[in-house]
């Protein structure tokens, strides 16, 4: 990322795995009929996590839970300040959410920002029966009171840091870096 060196690495690929299996275990364990569980991942990164989550139930209790994919750009609260064509990727939510639990499922929880942006647009698609969210790291600072019901790793940063999740499937390896700002 321009502007930006790499810091440290925070998480390998082992990591992340470790992490994300035990995610899904503390959801299981907080659902008893995982049957009623949908999951929604923000796009990009939260999408990708959101379909490993997917892959890992499906390995534990042998049943296949809904996958949702979220762009929340059009609910963005600073639009006009992300330039005048925003780009808008795929928004895909194909099954009912009424009476179901949704796990939202994004990489990185900051200013809690996108999260808001994304509760008003599930609201959109149906009334959930509940909305918990789901972030591999969780690294501070909010500007709103939103907080995740499951956090892989909480990462304290400086506000001249940036947290970079890498996936295999967009980065070609998959790692947690902090990235700071060269003056």
């Amino acid at each position: 990322m321009e502007g930006f060196k790499e810091k440290a690495k925070i998480l390998s690929k082992d990591d992340i795995k470790r992490i994300l299996h035990r995610l899904a275990h503390q959801i299981l364990e907080k659902t008893p009929n995982p049957k009623e569980l949908i999951l929604i991942g923000i796009q990009t990164r939260g999408v990708y996590l959101a379909q490993r989550l997917k892959e890992i139930i499906k390995e534990i209790k042998n049943i296949e839970i809904p996958l949702g994919i979220l762009d929340i750009t059009l609910y963005r609260d600073d639009l006009t300040a992300v330039g005048d064509v925003p780009l808008v990727k795929e928004t895909k939510i194909n099954f009912d959410l009424n009476t179901k639990i949704v796990i939202l499922v994004d990489d990185v929880l900051f200013t809690g920002r996108t999260v808001r942006c994304a509760l008003d647009e599930i609201m959109d698609f149906g009334r959930p029966r509940r909305i918990e969210f789901l972030v591999l790291i969780d690294r501070g600072y909010r500007e709103l009171p939103i907080r995740a019901d499951f956090v892989g790793k909480n990462i304290p940063t400086s506000k001249n840091e940036l947290v970079e999740l890498r996936l295999e499937e967009i980065d070609k390896n998959d790692e947690v870096v902090i990235l700071e700002r060269v003056s």
